[in-house]
C-alpha cells in the first residue's frame, strides 16, 4: 500500500507542476509574457520542490516545516485549479491531497 501512496503522491506533485504553468499560460496578457510566466513558474516550482521537498533534495525538511511546505505547495495547486479549472477541480485535487496525506501518514 505505500507503493500506491507514493506513486499518488507523486502524481500530485506532477498536478502541481503542470497547473500552474496552465495557470500561468491562461493569464490575459501577450503570448510572450505567458509563455514566460508559465515556464517561469514551473522552473520556480521545480527548484522550491528540489531544494526542499523532494527526498534527494539538498535541505530536506522535517516535521513543521516539512508540513508548511506541503501545505503551501498544494494548497497554491488547490489554488490554481480553482482558477483554471474551477471549484469541483480544486475540491478533487485537494481531497486527493488528503487522501494521499493520509495513507504516507498510516504507512510510516
Amino acid at each position: 500500500m505505500s507503493a500506491v501512496s507514493g506513486v499518488l503522491a507523486f502524481l500530485l506533485e506532477i498536478g502541481v507542476y503542470a497547473v500552474a504553468g496552465w495557470w500561468g499560460f491562461t493569464r490575459r496578457v501577450p503570448l510572450v509574457l505567458r509563455l514566460l510566466l508559465a515556464s517561469g513558474l514551473v522552473i520556480l516550482f521545480a527548484l522550491v520542490w528540489g531544494l526542499f521537498g523532494a527526498p534527494s533534495a539538498a535541505h530536506p525538511l522535517h516535521g513543521a516545516a516539512r508540513a508548511a511546505l506541503e501545505l503551501c505547495w498544494f494548497g497554491a495547486g488547490t489554488a490554481a485549479w480553482a482558477a483554471t479549472k474551477g471549484r469541483r477541480a480544486a475540491l478533487w485535487f485537494a481531497g486527493a491531497w488528503l487522501l494521499s496525506t493520509a495513507l504516507v501518514l498510516a504507512f510510516t
